[in-house]
C-alpha cells in the first residue's frame, strides 16, 4: 500500500524538478509573435511530447537498467548525484542561466523560419522532460516498490505536476508580471535547497541497498 510519505515525496521531487513556475518566463520568447491560439496549441504539444517521454522511462526504465547491467542502488546514487548537481544549478542560477542560453538559441533560430514550432525541443525536451526528470521517474517508482501500484501513483502525480506547467504555460505573461524577476530567482532557490535534500535520501538509499553499510 501506498503511504502518505511516499506520495508527498514523488510530488515533492516532481515539482521541484519539473519547476512549472520557472518555465513561464521562457515560454515567452519561444513562442514571440505567436497568437493566443497557437500559443495554446504550443503548450499543449509540449506538455503532451514531455508526458509521453517521463511514461515510456518510467515504463522501460527498470528493465533497461537490467539490460545494461546496472543495479538500482547504483541508479539512485547516480540519480541522487544527478539531482544534487541540479540543485546547485538552481541554487547559483546556473540551471536558469542554461536554459535560457538554450531559449535564445532557439529563438535565434527561429528568427528564420515563420514555421518553427518548439513544442519538441526546446519546450518538451529538455526544458521539461530533462534528464532529471528522467532519473527520478525511474528512481521515485524503484523507490515506492516498483510495481505497478507505484507506478500508477509516481504517473498520476506526474500527469498532475504536468498538468500544472501547461497552466504556467498559459498564464506565462501573467506569471512573470506578479513575480518579477526577482521573485522568480527567490523561489527557484527555495526549490533549489529542497531538491538537494531529496537528492542528498537518494544517495543515502542507494548506499544502504548496495549493502556497503552493513
Amino acid at each position: 500500500m501506498i503511504d502518505a510519505t511516499f506520495l508527498l515525496t514523488v510530488f515533492t521531487t516532481l515539482i521541484v524538478i519539473l519547476d512549472p513556475i520557472a518555465l513561464a518566463p521562457l515560454f515567452i520568447p519561444l513562442t514571440a509573435g505567436m497568437s493566443s491560439a497557437r500559443r495554446r496549441q504550443v503548450a499543449i504539444r509540449a506538455c503532451l511530447t514531455a508526458a509521453g517521454i517521463l511514461t515510456v522511462f518510467a515504463l522501460i526504465g527498470d528493465g533497461l537498467l537490467r539490460l545494461t547491467g546496472i543495479s538500482l542502488p547504483a541508479f539512485r546514487v547516480a540519480g541522487g548525484v544527478l539531482l544534487f548537481l541540479t540543485a546547485l544549478d538552481m541554487l547559483f542560477e546556473r540551471r536558469t542561466q542554461r536554459r535560457e542560453s538554450k531559449v535564445d538559441e532557439k529563438t535565434h533560430e527561429a528568427d528564420h523560419s515563420d514555421h518553427d514550432d518548439p513544442s519538441v525541443f526546446p519546450l518538451g525536451i529538455p526544458l521539461i522532460a530533462g534528464p532529471g526528470a528522467i532519473a527520478s521517474m525511474i528512481l521515485l517508482i524503484s523507490q515506492g516498490g516498483g510495481d505497478w501500484a507505484a507506478f500508477l501513483v509516481v504517473e498520476g502525480v506526474m500527469l498532475g505536476v504536468m498538468f500544472l506547467c501547461f497552466l504556467s504555460l498559459l498564464a506565462a505573461g501573467a506569471v512573470e508580471r506578479l513575480l518579477g524577476r526577482t521573485g522568480t530567482l527567490v523561489v527557484t532557490r527555495l526549490l533549489g535547497m529542497l531538491l538537494a535534500a531529496l537528492a542528498i535520501q537518494f544517495i543515502i538509499d542507494g548506499i544502504k541497498g548496495s549493502g556497503l553499510l552493513g
